[in-house]
């Protein structure tokens, strides 16, 4: 019997691929997709892929209150920052428990929820029903990092490059297509959250600078990694195959990834790991699609571990080649 997601803030970039990944997912269906602005509207005249499932489905608009009777196995909460609280003590107010994901950053620093990002938090899962989804930015950076944790010096330093559907379809400069053109907008450079997000799980110091650039979708995270003893190339890389060659959807590159190869991808790239001189210092490279690996993708993954199926269930882990 399939289970039933509804989806609270479906009209966004992400709540859109969610959509397009559960009409692929044999075992999902929606209960529900709420969104203010297309209330009463059909779902499959917005994203067609929904259509075989139930082409009758519509946007709705309920109220907190009204989400509980709603039904749904889980609900994944696609909300901007600050918005999640009171859908969660809604469902807490009259006892009713669905599997909920907050795909905001408001738990991500609560020890209650579980803090989602599988290829590295898989083991702390125990039947957690409130599950945490990383940010993107911070998906991409702990990454790249971790495999190197126990052997770093001093904080490490994370440049990152999104494109600018991270910014959400609310309007502001960073999202804006004609004073993103020919430019690259930095924003929040010290004590941004994904900084902070980091250097709580991964339990290290990082500095991360992030810039939205014209492309539309995916980021690149460009990390300097000091050493505490020397490494050399070979040990370097396969030092990070080791760590995750059992993980589909983290691919290990001899050369530095490009941005433009990850749009539309699952996984997340992770190479180019270029040593300086003396060998205590490494610069590696990532980068994911912030849509779908740094948000959508990740929380079907973690809807597929709450429910017990293939962790990669409705996940195409195939990427294309690099045009």
């Amino acid at each position: 019997m399939a289970k039933t997601i509804g989806i609270v803030g479906a009209r966004g970039h992400v709540g859109a691929d969610l959509v397009r990944l559960i009409a692929a997912h044999p075992q999902f269906e929606l209960a529900f997709v709420s969104s203010r602005e297309l209330a009463g509207q059909k779902l499959a005249d917005h994203i067609p892929e929904y259509a075989a499932k139930n082409p009758e489905l519509r946007y709705s608009s309920p109220s907190h209150e009204e989400l509980p009777g709603l039904g749904a196995d889980a609900v994944v909460l696609a909300l901007p920052n600050g918005k999640a609280a009171d859908c969660v003590a809604a469902f807490d107010a009259v006892g009713v428990d669905p599997v909920v994901i907050d795909l905001s950053a408001d738990y991500r620093f609560d020890d209650r929820w579980y803090y989602g990002l599988p290829e590295l938090t898989r083991a702390q899962f125990h039947g957690q029903r409130r599950i945490s989804n990383p940010g993107c930015y911070a998906s991409a950076m702990q990454l790249a990092i971790a495999p190197l944790l126990n052997v770093l010096e001093g904080p490490v330093q994370c440049f990152g490059v999104s494109g600018y559907s991270g910014a959400g379809t609310t309007p502001s400069d960073k999202n804006d297509p004609d004073k993103l053109r020919d430019n690259l907008m930095p924003y929040a450079l010290t004590g941004h959250l994904h900084e902070r997000e980091v250097t709580r799980h991964l339990g290290h110091p990082v500095e991360f600078m992030p810039h939205v650039a014209p492309h539309f979708r995916g980021l690149t995270v460009t990390s300097n990694l000091h050493l505490e003893r020397r490494f050399d190339r070979e040990e370097l890389v396969e030092h990070y195959h080791r760590h995750y060659d059992g993980e589909p959807l983290v691919r290990v590159t001899e050369d530095a990834p490009w941005v433009s190869s990850i749009a539309g991808q699952h996984h997340v790239d992770v190479g180019g790991f270029a040593l300086s001189e003396d060998g205590r210092r490494v610069v590696v490279v990532s980068t994911l699609d912030n849509l779908l690996k740094g948000a959508a993708t990740q929380a079907l993954q973690n809807l597929n571990l709450a429910f017990g199926y293939d962790e990669l269930s409705g996940i195409d882990a195939h990427p294309r080649p690099r045009p």
